[in-house]
Parts: structure tokens; sequence; C-alpha cells
């Protein structure tokens, strides 16, 4: 016997049915993939199948988790368990809450800054001393010189020189400070347009910024020489001079690791 119901009544039907029907194929998507966890530490238990499940691929960006009742239902725990472990899960970027008719909890994948400031932490509450970051300076600094003097852009050398302005006119203030130079050795990194160099370089600004602050305190006339140097070394990316770009800051890193080896020299 035919439908008595209008087209356009069926299209009302099926419009209704939608966020249903997407609940059910996230929830076919996710089928198996979750376990019930012990109450002890049941939030961060979650957070970690879902990070494993991301890593391993089961879970791609865009993925929408299941409902929070389903979640509920698979691993055995409150709804206020599960509201943690997804503030847990959006706060390390790998899930983005949406609210309304469509939303939920989707699969994303987390920034640069996030992922920088992730390793920052790590690094922030380990026995990093001043000359092990020196060091470490030295070596990564200079590593990626190459790859600087080569990818330059016209935009990032004209970043580079408003930064070496700011720091001149930040001296003549006597307004300088070291976050200012440590925002320059950022900026001259991001050069390389290398996204995981520009990770490893949010994460270390922490250090940076302790090594730099020491040498300061070694030196607290620093910074004349220092960002004069910093001009020097813009100069020498623009022209591709390699060589001329190493040695400029390979004797710039080097007098901070004098200085917070209780060596001091020359104030700059």
């Amino acid at each position: 016997m035919p439908s008595s119901k209008s087209p356009a009544s069926q299209n009302d039907t099926a419009a209704k049915q939608t966020p249903a029907a997407s609940r059910a194929r996230a929830a076919g998507k996710t089928d198996g993939m979750f376990s019930r966890v012990n109450l002890g530490r049941a939030s961060q238990v979650i957070v970690d199948q879902v990070r494993v499940l991301i890593r391993d691929g089961k879970l791609a960006p865009t993925d929408r988790l299941p409902s929070e009742r389903d979640l509920c239902e698979r691993f055995g725990v409150s709804r206020v368990t599960v509201r943690e472990a997804l503030r847990v899960l959006e706060a390390s970027g790998l899930v983005e809450i949406r609210v309304g008719a469509r939303g939920g909890a989707f699969v994303t994948s987390p920034s640069n800054e996030q992922v920088g400031k992730g390793l920052a932490d790590l690094l922030t509450l380990s026995p990093l001393t001043a000359p092990e970051v020196t060091e470490a300076r030295m070596v990564f600094e200079l590593g990626i010189m190459p790859l600087v003097v080569e990818r330059a852009t016209a935009h990032d050398i004209a970043a580079l020189r408003a930064l070496v302005e700011e720091g001149q006119r930040a001296l003549e203030d006597d307004t300088y400070t070291m976050a200012m130079s440590a925002a320059f050795h950022a900026r001259v990194a991001a050069c390389t347009h290398n996204t995981a160099i520009e990770m490893l370089v949010q994460s270390f600004h922490g250090p940076l910024l302790m090594s730099l602050q020491e040498a300061h305190d070694v030196a607290p006339i620093m910074g004349h020489r220092g960002t004069g140097e910093h001009g020097d070394l813009v100069d020498a990316i623009e022209r591709r001079d390699l060589a001329k770009a190493q040695s400029i800051m390979q004797q710039h890193i080097q007098r901070t690791a004098d200085r917070v080896a209780k060596a001091p020299i020359a104030a700059e």
C-alpha cells in the first residue's frame, strides 16, 4: 500500500534521523576499539586508550568519538569520568569539543604550539643547567644554519630586521630583556620552514631564556654587542653567506657559554 506521507514529510523525517544516523555510523567505526577500565585512575586510562588509537591510525583527524553515554557504557565508568578524560584530551590538542546538534568530541591534530608546550613542560621540570643548554644551542643553532641560509624568504628577513630594530630601541630606552634575544633566535629557526625544528625551538624556549638570564647575571651590561651581532647575522643570511652566518652564530653563542661557565669576558 503506498505511503500516505507527503514528500515534504518524508524529508522532515530523514532530517530528524540525521544526528542519530551520524551517531550510529560513529559507533560502528569504533566498535571493539575501547575496553572497560578499572576505577582507580579511570579517566587517565581512557585518555591513554584514545591516544594509542590515534597513534595507531585507528582514529584519524575529523573522526567523531562515540557520545558520552556510549563511552560510559563501553568503559564502564560514570559520565563525570568520561568528561574529565575528554577535557584532558582537548587540552592536549587531540580532540575538539563541539556543541550543538552536530556536536561531540572530534579527533584533531595538535598544533605546533601545543606540541612545543608539552615538550617545554618536560624540559622545564628536568634538571637542566645553563652550560648544558648553551652547549645544546651550539650544536642545534649551528646545525640548522644551512637550512636558514638556503630557505629564508624576503618576509623572514624583514621579520628578523624588525626584531633587531626593536632590540636596538629597547637598548636605548633601557628596556631590553632576554626574552627579546630568545625571540630573535626562535625567529631565526623559523626560517628553516621545518615544522619539527619549530616545535623543538618552541619547546626549548624556557631553558633558552634561563641560560640567557644566567649569562646576563654574570655580565649585566650585555646586550649591545649581541644585538649588533643579530643585525650582522641577518645581513649574512640575506646574502646567503653560510660561512659568515655560522661564524657569527658560533661566536655569539660561545660568549654566552663563557659567561654561564663563570668565566666572564668583556661585557656586551
